[in-house]
């Protein structure tokens, strides 16, 4: 359970191995043959507040109050990152839960950060099991979703996990559903005015070649593009490389002009340790959030909000973490470097 609304559960603890889905799977087309992320005209990008002011960075997140208790959390609190928008929230709740924040966000002149993370299905029913328990009620919550974000100017990464799981036969759901469902609040999201970036894994994990046509087929063409290394340790050029490859690959299966975000808030610490991937000694605080707008790079960000516990274990695995998604002073000095 969240430790306050819209906590994020603690991510899957990822495959280490690209291997965690077998096999390509069938290309089917989503849309038009041919197609391009959606951006709207160019008056409107040059009108949007997003091209020009900061990120929102919320004084209601733990970071944000540990901060202002105590100097020490100053380089995490200061930082933005998005409210987790997850199944904590009812669908009879969660328009009104989206409005609030975004409205704050935009009353100080910053750009809201969300993470939408309830998709059926949830994590391969592992470390954050949990999500919608059917399409239609999917659906439904992704519309209230939409309709609180409806203008205001928000940017949401899309249900990390959910398309590289795909092709993994552990994990049990339909993938046309799945597919179709990520297709669904792309085009919600997007003609509400968000900026959406579905989640392609990172680098370690699935191949370009592999996640293009998954990426078409989860509607891709509704949103502005892509996200990397959600909740993972891996390092950016690292992830600029397969991001601008998979820019590429999928422009070859007919969707160009796709941007890409990357999740830096706990990868600089170099190199991972392969398998090590819950609350790591090793992992540290990365490059700060920052927009750049710049060809097909969008910036950084901090999706996994950093001091926050990827889970808890009784074998030592999760390094004396407390429940997922808790805040964690201990581990966030080790992620700053001042245990």
């Amino acid at each position: 359970m969240p430790t306050y609304p819209g906590a994020v559960p603690s991510l899957r603890l990822r495959l280490a191995a690209t291997s965690a889905c077998l096999g390509l799977l069938a290309v089917a087309a989503a849309g038009p043959v041919s197609a391009t992320v959606s951006e709207g005209s160019a008056a409107a990008r040059a009108a949007d507040p997003r091209t020009t002011r900061g990120l929102f960075v919320d004084p209601y997140m733990p970071g944000s109050q540990a901060a202002a208790q105590d100097k020490t959390f100053k380089p995490i609190g200061s930082r933005a990152q998005p409210l987790w928008i997850t199944d904590y929230y009812a669908i009879d709740d969660v328009r009104d839960a989206v409005r609030r924040y975004t409205e704050r966000a935009n009353e100080a002149d910053k750009t809201p950060l969300l993470t939408i993370y309830s998709i059926v299905g949830r994590d391969c029913g592992l470390y954050s099991a949990g999500g919608q328990p059917d399409a239609a009620s999917y659906r439904s919550w992704i519309d209230q979703v939409a309709l609180g974000a409806k203008d205001q100017h928000a940017i949401a990464i899309l249900e990390p996990d959910a398309v590289p799981f795909i092709g993994n036969p552990a994990c049990g759901f339909d993938t046309d559903e799945r597919l179709s469902l990520l297709t669904y609040a792309a085009k919600k999201l997007s003609k509400a005015g968000t900026w959406v970036y579905l989640d392609a894994g990172h680098s370690g994990w699935q191949t370009p070649e592999h996640m293009a046509p998954l990426l078409k087929r989860a509607g891709i063409a509704w949103a502005r593009g892509f996200s990397t290394n959600v909740g993972n340790f891996r390092p950016t050029d690292d992830e600029r490389s397969y991001a601008k490859a998979l820019v590429k690959q999928l422009a070859k299966v007919g969707v160009s002009g796709a941007k890409y975000v990357i999740d830096t808030g706990r990868n600089g610490g170099g190199k991972p340790v392969d398998g090590d991937v819950c609350n790591p000694r090793w992992a540290r605080i990365g490059k700060a959030p920052k927009q750049v707008l710049r060809g097909s790079f969008d910036g950084t960000l901090w999706v996994k909000n950093p001091g926050e516990s990827d889970g808890e274990s009784d074998d030592g695995t999760c390094h004396g973490g407390p429940p997922s998604g808790q805040w964690w002073p201990a581990g966030a000095k080790r992620l700053m470097g001042t245990d």
